[in-house]
């Protein structure tokens, strides 16, 4: 298992790398916000040499407006992964199945992930759409052990600190990096 962190604007841009093999990082909000600190923060991931994601925090609305808003902001280099944080309530399945969907068509050469909780993934999902992987929120489980039934890629196990630690389903880095498209 792989170890990796996710950042947004609460977290510092010169966390600790030592240890990571990946970062994804929060770029957008909607369609109006961006975080500023997130090409400080994705710098200090690739100046470590981990693989890079970006997230999206989607909110109703146009999902494909959101989906170009957050590829706007990115010049993306091969192996880069990119993922729609669905947390908002009013943010439907199939506004989730859209984004993912328009996001894959834009960037077909980039994986594109699913990041949620359990009651989304158990109680708002009606399609089982993790576009290419499942990045599933469950600290109440050890590493690696989320309490799916669903093949996860990543999983978020401990907000502890308030820093968000996942693990990745892979063996080595360089399993990761070909899997993402690098």
């Amino acid at each position: 298992m792989l170890h990796g962190i996710d950042v947004s604007s609460h977290n510092s841009a010169n966390y600790a790398v030592q240890g990571l093999d990946f970062v994804f990082v929060k770029v957008t909000e909607g369609t109006s916000y961006t975080n500023p600190k997130w090409v400080t923060q994705r710098n200090r991931a690739r100046n470590a040499g981990l693989v890079v994601g970006y997230y999206h925090y989607v909110t109703p609305g146009s999902m494909s407006a959101q989906a170009g808003y957050f590829l706007d902001k990115i010049a993306l280099r091969a192996g880069d992964v990119l993922a729609l944080d669905w947390e908002h309530p009013d943010v439907w399945c199939l506004d989730k199945d859209r984004w993912l969907e328009d996001v894959k068509d834009a960037a077909p050469a980039h994986r594109v992930v699913l990041y949620c909780n359990r009651e989304y993934w158990f109680n708002r999902d009606t399609t089982d759409n993790a576009g290419d992987g499942l990045w599933i929120a469950d600290p109440d489980h050890a590493a690696g052990r989320p309490a799916v039934q669903h093949p996860w890629t990543f999983h978020q196990h401990s907000w502890a600190g308030g820093l968000d630690r996942n693990v990745a389903r892979f063996d080595t880095r360089a399993a990761l990096r070909e899997w993402a498209g690098a």
